[in-house]
C-alpha cells in the first residue's frame, strides 16, 4: 500500500492510498485526517509540508473501509494472484445496452479476465475468471453502481488458471440460449417470476416433502414437483435427490409443461394440477429458472419457487443436505464436488447422516457400468465431441471416443488423462505433420 495522492482542505487532509500492484483499475481506499486549519487562500509552508510528508510515509493506525458491499467470504483471498471463477446475473432494463457493454469494455482495459458477459435490454449475464485481485475489481465497480448494488455475486475457486478460453463481453438479443429467444418474456416483472427461496428455505422444503429421520414418510407431500432445469448430462454427475433427470440436451429445447393434449413420459409437469401444486425448480445458478419461470407463469402454473442462487449457492449455504454427487459447471473444470463451496460442510453432513456418498446412479455411457469419477470427456473425435461419461476400460477400449465408429474417424485426437481439456486441432494435426515429417 502506496500514498498516491494528498489533498489539503479545510481543517482535513484526504490521503488517497492504493493497493499495490498498480494499474488504471485498481482499487483506492480514501481517509480524512485532522489537521491544522488552513484557509482556501493559505500557501502550504515547509512545516506544513513536512507534516504531509510525514503522513504520507507513516500512514496512521485506522480502519480502511471499502466503498462495496461485499459478504466476508467473498473478500477474504489468500493471494490476490490466486484464480477464481466469478457468476452473476441480474435483470434491469437497459435503455442502451450496447453502450454499457462500452463502458463495461472499457473497465475492463488493463484487466486479465475472460469468460462470457451478456448484456440486453433486459439486463447481464456473466460467468468469468481471472486472478481474484482483477475478477473482484469488476464486481466492486459493477456494485458501486447503485442499479447493481444487490447483485448476488458468486466466487468459486479456478486451481488451474483461466477457466475460459477469451473474453467475450458484448450485446446479445437474448441471455440465455433458448428457442425464440427470450427478449418477448416479462424478466422484469418480478411478478411473472417464481418466489425465489432462501438455501435454508429451500433445504426445509426438501426435508418437509422427504423427511431425513422417517423413510416410511418419504412419499408425505404428493403435491409437489421437483424440477431440474438443466440438461441431462448435468444430472448425471449430481443431482437434487427425488429430481427426475430431465429429458434435454440443450436447455433452448426445454419443453416441460407445454404438452397440450397428451401426457408426455418425460414432461414432470404433464397432467399436474397447476393451481394446488408446488414446482420447486432449480439450476446451476438460477437464471435458466427464472428465465423459465415467467414461461410456465404464463401457461397458468400458480405456485412456482426457484432455489435462489442455484445449487451453487445452496451447496455453499448448507452444504451436500439432500444433494447427490457433483455439480456440473459449463467451463474447464467441468465438475465440482460440493466441499469447492463449503468444504466443512460434508464431515457435519455425514456426522447427521444428511449426506449421500451413493454414486451408483452416475454409469459409463458406452457399457453402463459405474464410473469412478464423476466428469464428463469429450469424444477424441473431434467432429463429433460428443460430451460423455465414461469408465476407465472403455475410456482405453475405444482411444478416448464414445462409440466404435468414431474410432476410425480421420480426424482423432489424443486420449487425454487427468483434467486434461482438449486444445484447437490445429495443434493436434501440426504435430502430427512434424512427427510424419521426422519419420
Amino acid at each position: 500500500m502506496r500514498v498516491s495522492s494528498v489533498l489539503l482542505c479545510g481543517a482535513t487532509t484526504t490521503l488517497t492510498y492504493t493497493v499495490a500492484p498498480i494499474h488504471p483499475n485498481t482499487l483506492r481506499f480514501t481517509l480524512c485526517l485532522a489537521k491544522p486549519f488552513l484557509s482556501s487562500s493559505t500557501t502550504p509552508t515547509k512545516s506544513t509540508n513536512r507534516a504531509t510528508q510525514a503522513l504520507a510515509t507513516t500512514p496512521p493506525r485506522v480502519s480502511l473501509q471499502r466503498h462495496c458491499k461485499f459478504t466476508e467470504s467473498e473478500l477474504v483471498h489468500d493471494d490476490d494472484d490466486d484464480f477464481v471463477v466469478v457468476n452473476f446475473y441480474h435483470f434491469l432494463f437497459f435503455e442502451d445496452p450496447k453502450a454499457e457493454v462500452a463502458k463495461h469494455l472499457s473497465f475492463m482495459e488493463g484487466l486479465d479476465i475472460r469468460g462470457r458477459i451478456y448484456v440486453n435490454e433486459q439486463g447481464i449475464n456473466a460467468q468469468y475468471s481471472g486472478p481474484s485481485k482483477d475478477a473482484l475489481a469488476y464486481v466492486e465497480w459493477l456494485k458501486d453502481d447503485d442499479r447493481f448494488s444487490d447483485i448476488l455475486v458468486q466466487v468459486s475457486p479456478a486451481l488451474n488458471g483461466h477457466a475460459f478460453p477469451k473474453l467475450r463481453l458484448r450485446y446479445k438479443p437474448s441471455l440465455v440460449q433458448f428457442e425464440g429467444g427470450d427478449a418477448h418474456l416479462p424478466l422484469l416483472d418480478p411478478s411473472m417470476r417464481a418466489t425465489p427461496l432462501e438455501p435454508s428455505e429451500w433445504r426445509k422444503k426438501l426435508e418437509a416433502v422427504n423427511p431425513v429421520d422417517d423413510p416410511s414418510k418419504e412419499n408425505s407431500s404428493s403435491n409437489y414437483i421437483l424440477l431440474d432445469v438443466r440438461n441431462g448430462y448435468e444430472w448425471d454427475i449430481g443431482h437434487f435427490d427425488g429430481a427426475q433427470r430431465p429429458d434435454v440436451d440443450c436447455f433452448r429445447s426445454t419443453s416441460y409443461g407445454l404438452s397440450q393434449s397428451e401426457v408426455i413420459a418425460s414432461d414432470p409437469l404433464a397432467d399436474v394440477d397447476k393451481e394446488k401444486t408446488d414446482i420447486l425448480m432449480y439450476c446451476t445458478g438460477g437464471i435458466r429458472c427464472d428465465v423459465y419461470s415467467t414461461i410456465l407463469r404464463q401457461r397458468g402454473f400458480q405456485n412456482l419457487y426457484t432455489l435462489e442462487g442455484g445449487i451453487a449457492h445452496y451447496l455453499k449455504n448448507e452444504g451436500p443436505v439432500k444433494w447427490t454427487g457433483n455439480l456440473f459447471v459449463f467451463d474447464s473444470r467441468l465438475s465440482l464436488s460440493p466441499s469447492t463451496y463449503k468444504p466443512e460442510a460434508k464431515a457435519k453432513a455425514i456426522k447427521r447422516e444428511e449426506f449421500s456418498s451413493d454414486s451408483a446412479f452416475a454409469k459409463c455411457y458406452v457399457c453402463g457400468s459405474q464410473v469412478c469419477e464423476l466428469r464428463h470427456r469429450n469424444c477424441a473425435n473431434i467432429d463429433c465431441n460428443f460430451l460423455f461419461l465414461c469408465c476407465t476400460d472403455c475410456v482405453k477400449d475405444l482411444r478416448g471416443c464414445c462409440c466404435a465408429n468414431c474410432t476410425t474417424a480421420p480426424r482423432l485426437r489424443p486420449v487425454l488423462t487427468g483434467h486434461q481439456r482438449y486444445k484447437k486441432w490445429h495443434i493436434y494435426r501440426d504435430s502430427e505433420l512434424l512427427s510424419n515429417l521426422a519419420a
